[in-house]
Protein backbone atom coordinates (compact mmCIF):
# COMPACT_ATOMS: atom_id res chain seq x y z
CA UNK A 1 0.00 0.00 0.00
CA UNK A 2 1.88 3.15 -1.21
CA UNK A 3 1.43 6.29 1.01
CA UNK A 4 2.77 9.67 0.38
CA UNK A 5 4.22 11.54 2.84
CA UNK A 6 3.78 15.24 2.82
CA UNK A 7 7.61 16.41 5.00
CA UNK A 8 5.94 19.37 5.62
CA UNK A 9 3.46 18.47 8.10
CA UNK A 10 5.92 16.33 10.00
CA UNK A 11 7.49 17.65 12.63
CA UNK A 12 8.73 14.35 15.38
CA UNK A 13 9.52 10.59 13.81
CA UNK A 14 8.67 8.02 16.28
CA UNK A 15 10.63 4.69 15.45
CA UNK A 16 10.22 1.34 16.67
CA UNK A 17 13.99 -0.60 17.61
CA UNK A 18 13.83 -4.37 16.49
CA UNK A 19 12.53 -4.90 12.74
CA UNK A 20 12.90 -1.29 12.33
CA UNK A 21 16.04 0.43 12.77
CA UNK A 22 17.58 -2.83 14.25
CA UNK A 23 17.72 -5.86 11.90
CA UNK A 24 15.05 -8.51 13.44
CA UNK A 25 17.36 -11.36 12.76
CA UNK A 26 18.83 -11.19 16.44
CA UNK A 27 15.61 -11.25 18.30
CA UNK A 28 14.35 -14.19 15.97
CA UNK A 29 17.77 -16.21 16.55
CA UNK A 30 17.55 -15.50 20.44
CA UNK A 31 14.23 -16.34 20.67
CA UNK A 32 13.18 -19.18 18.13
CA UNK A 33 16.50 -20.77 18.42
CA UNK A 34 19.04 -19.97 21.17
CA UNK A 35 16.05 -20.17 23.80
CA UNK A 36 14.50 -23.27 22.88
CA UNK A 37 17.77 -25.01 22.70
CA UNK A 38 19.38 -23.84 25.79
CA UNK A 39 16.06 -25.10 27.11
CA UNK A 40 16.04 -28.20 25.84
CA UNK A 41 19.31 -28.83 27.86
CA UNK A 42 18.53 -27.54 30.71
CA UNK A 43 15.55 -29.14 30.94
CA UNK A 44 16.86 -32.55 29.45
CA UNK A 45 13.94 -32.49 27.03
CA UNK A 46 13.57 -32.52 23.43
CA UNK A 47 13.56 -29.52 21.56
CA UNK A 48 10.11 -30.06 20.00
CA UNK A 49 8.90 -29.92 23.49
CA UNK A 50 10.75 -27.13 24.82
CA UNK A 51 9.35 -25.71 21.36
CA UNK A 52 6.07 -26.40 22.22
CA UNK A 53 6.12 -25.52 25.89
CA UNK A 54 7.67 -21.72 24.92
CA UNK A 55 5.25 -20.98 22.33
CA UNK A 56 1.83 -21.75 24.63
CA UNK A 57 4.52 -19.22 27.22
CA UNK A 58 4.66 -16.63 24.06
CA UNK A 59 0.83 -16.76 23.17
CA UNK A 60 -0.37 -16.44 26.84
CA UNK A 61 1.14 -13.14 27.35
CA UNK A 62 1.34 -11.67 23.77
CA UNK A 63 0.67 -8.14 23.11
CA UNK A 64 1.27 -7.41 27.11
CA UNK A 65 4.50 -6.01 28.46
CA UNK A 66 5.50 -9.17 29.78
CA UNK A 67 5.66 -10.56 26.39
CA UNK A 68 8.64 -8.22 26.22
CA UNK A 69 10.30 -8.53 29.78
CA UNK A 70 13.75 -10.34 29.97
CA UNK A 71 12.92 -10.63 33.88
CA UNK A 72 10.03 -12.46 33.40
CA UNK A 73 11.13 -14.68 30.75
CA UNK A 74 13.97 -15.80 33.06
CA UNK A 75 11.47 -16.34 35.90
CA UNK A 76 9.25 -18.28 33.40
CA UNK A 77 11.54 -20.45 32.05
CA UNK A 78 14.29 -20.61 34.91
CA UNK A 79 16.96 -19.39 32.65
CA UNK A 80 18.82 -16.20 32.78
CA UNK A 81 18.01 -14.49 30.11
CA UNK A 82 20.31 -11.29 30.27
CA UNK A 83 23.16 -13.30 30.63
CA UNK A 84 21.96 -14.78 27.51
CA UNK A 85 21.61 -11.03 26.18
CA UNK A 86 24.55 -10.14 26.69
CA UNK A 87 26.39 -13.13 25.33
CA UNK A 88 24.25 -12.88 21.75
CA UNK A 89 25.10 -9.57 21.77
CA UNK A 90 27.34 -9.54 18.81
CA UNK A 91 24.35 -10.57 16.54
CA UNK A 92 22.62 -7.04 17.20
CA UNK A 93 22.98 -4.99 13.71
CA UNK A 94 21.42 -2.19 12.17
CA UNK A 95 19.71 -2.19 9.13
CA UNK A 96 21.86 -0.95 6.16
CA UNK A 97 19.52 2.12 5.51
CA UNK A 98 19.10 2.92 9.33
CA UNK A 99 22.33 5.67 9.41
CA UNK A 100 20.84 7.20 6.27
CA UNK A 101 17.59 7.35 7.44
CA UNK A 102 18.69 8.99 10.74
CA UNK A 103 21.07 11.30 8.97
CA UNK A 104 18.93 12.96 6.44
CA UNK A 105 16.10 13.40 9.50
CA UNK A 106 18.60 15.27 11.36
CA UNK A 107 20.06 17.39 8.21
CA UNK A 108 16.23 18.05 8.08
CA UNK A 109 15.65 19.33 11.60
CA UNK A 110 13.42 16.62 12.33
CA UNK A 111 13.00 15.28 16.08
CA UNK A 112 13.54 11.88 16.34
CA UNK A 113 12.66 9.83 18.96
CA UNK A 114 12.96 5.89 19.74
CA UNK A 115 10.12 4.53 20.75
CA UNK A 116 10.74 0.36 21.75
CA UNK A 117 8.87 -2.04 23.70
CA UNK A 118 12.52 -3.60 24.61
CA UNK A 119 13.21 -4.06 28.42
CA UNK A 120 15.21 -1.56 29.34
CA UNK A 121 18.40 -3.65 29.62
CA UNK A 122 17.68 -5.15 26.23
CA UNK A 123 17.92 -1.70 24.58
CA UNK A 124 20.98 -1.05 26.70
CA UNK A 125 22.85 -3.68 25.14
CA UNK A 126 21.79 -3.03 22.04
CA UNK A 127 22.62 0.41 22.01
CA UNK A 128 26.14 -0.40 23.20
CA UNK A 129 26.63 -2.56 20.70
CA UNK A 130 25.33 -0.65 17.36
CA UNK A 131 25.92 2.98 18.63
CA UNK A 132 22.21 3.66 17.68
CA UNK A 133 21.87 6.27 20.23
CA UNK A 134 24.32 9.24 19.08
CA UNK A 135 22.14 9.19 16.10
CA UNK A 136 18.68 10.06 18.14
CA UNK A 137 17.31 12.73 19.96
CA UNK A 138 15.51 10.91 22.63
CA UNK A 139 15.34 6.58 23.36
CA UNK A 140 12.17 5.74 25.42
CA UNK A 141 11.65 1.63 26.56
CA UNK A 142 8.17 1.50 27.10
CA UNK A 143 8.32 -0.39 30.06
CA UNK A 144 9.13 3.13 31.98
CA UNK A 145 5.77 3.52 31.32
CA UNK A 146 3.82 0.63 32.13
CA UNK A 147 2.45 -0.12 29.02
CA UNK A 148 3.24 -1.72 25.56
CA UNK A 149 2.48 0.23 22.34
CA UNK A 150 -0.45 -1.86 22.01
CA UNK A 151 -2.02 -0.24 25.11
CA UNK A 152 -3.69 3.35 24.21
CA UNK A 153 -2.36 4.85 27.38
CA UNK A 154 0.91 4.32 26.41
CA UNK A 155 0.55 6.76 23.58
CA UNK A 156 -1.15 9.33 26.31
CA UNK A 157 1.86 8.88 28.82
CA UNK A 158 4.17 8.81 25.96
CA UNK A 159 2.78 12.18 24.31
CA UNK A 160 2.54 14.02 27.59
CA UNK A 161 6.51 13.06 28.14
CA UNK A 162 7.88 14.43 24.98
CA UNK A 163 4.99 17.22 24.13
CA UNK A 164 4.62 15.65 20.38
CA UNK A 165 1.62 16.60 18.29
CA UNK A 166 0.32 13.61 17.45
CA UNK A 167 -1.02 15.25 13.85
CA UNK A 168 2.37 16.46 12.94
CA UNK A 169 4.17 12.30 13.91
CA UNK A 170 5.58 9.91 11.92
CA UNK A 171 5.47 6.40 13.35
CA UNK A 172 7.12 3.73 11.85
CA UNK A 173 7.00 0.23 13.11
CA UNK A 174 7.29 -3.47 11.55
CA UNK A 175 4.55 -4.57 13.63
CA UNK A 176 0.54 -3.74 11.98
CA UNK A 177 -1.58 -4.48 15.55
CA UNK A 178 0.92 -1.44 16.90
CA UNK A 179 0.52 0.75 14.29
CA UNK A 180 -3.07 0.21 14.34
CA UNK A 181 -3.14 1.13 18.13
CA UNK A 182 -0.88 4.42 17.05
CA UNK A 183 -3.50 5.02 14.02
CA UNK A 184 -6.77 4.33 16.49
CA UNK A 185 -4.86 6.56 19.14
CA UNK A 186 -4.49 9.66 16.77
CA UNK A 187 -0.93 9.35 15.31
CA UNK A 188 -1.57 10.88 11.61
CA UNK A 189 1.21 9.36 9.85
CA UNK A 190 1.81 5.78 10.29
CA UNK A 191 4.45 3.55 8.40
CA UNK A 192 5.09 -0.17 8.34
CA UNK A 193 8.41 -2.09 7.51
CA UNK A 194 7.80 -4.81 4.94
CA UNK A 195 11.29 -6.56 5.71
CA UNK A 196 12.48 -6.24 9.09
CA UNK A 197 14.01 -9.91 9.18
CA UNK A 198 17.05 -9.91 6.90
CA UNK A 199 16.73 -13.76 7.12
CA UNK A 200 13.05 -13.67 6.24
CA UNK A 201 10.90 -13.01 3.50
CA UNK A 202 8.99 -9.84 3.37
CA UNK A 203 6.19 -8.82 4.64
CA UNK A 204 2.92 -7.98 3.68
CA UNK A 205 0.76 -4.71 5.70
CA UNK A 206 -3.23 -5.20 5.11
CA UNK A 207 -3.89 -1.33 6.73
CA UNK A 208 -0.92 0.34 6.81
CA UNK A 209 1.66 1.85 3.81
CA UNK A 210 4.75 0.61 4.07
CA UNK A 211 8.24 0.46 2.78
CA UNK A 212 11.34 -1.40 2.01
CA UNK A 213 14.15 0.50 1.92
CA UNK A 214 14.42 4.13 3.79
CA UNK A 215 16.56 5.66 1.23
CA UNK A 216 13.07 6.20 -0.49
CA UNK A 217 11.94 8.18 2.10
CA UNK A 218 15.73 9.95 2.58
CA UNK A 219 14.90 11.02 -0.92
CA UNK A 220 11.48 12.17 -0.77
CA UNK A 221 12.45 14.17 2.22
CA UNK A 222 15.35 15.82 0.32
CA UNK A 223 12.76 17.03 -2.17
CA UNK A 224 10.29 18.03 0.15
CA UNK A 225 13.49 19.95 1.43
CA UNK A 226 14.11 21.79 -1.68
CA UNK A 227 11.33 22.75 -2.71
CA UNK A 228 10.42 24.38 0.56
CA UNK A 229 13.57 26.33 -0.28
CA UNK A 230 12.76 27.59 -3.55
CA UNK A 231 9.25 28.61 -2.29
CA UNK A 232 10.99 30.77 0.13
CA UNK A 233 13.62 32.30 -1.86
Amino acid sequence: MPMTLNWSEIDTVLLDMDGTLLDLAFDRHFWLEHVPETLSRERDITLAEAHQLIQQKYQAVAHTLNWYCLDYWSRELALDIRVMTWEKRHRAAMRDDTLPLLQTLRAAGKRTILLTNAHPYNLDVKLEQTGLAAHLDLLLSTHTFGYPKEDPRLWQAVQQHTAFDSARTLFIDDSEPILDAAARWGIRWCLGVSNPDSGRPDQSFQRHAAVRDYRQLCETLRQSRSRNERENQ
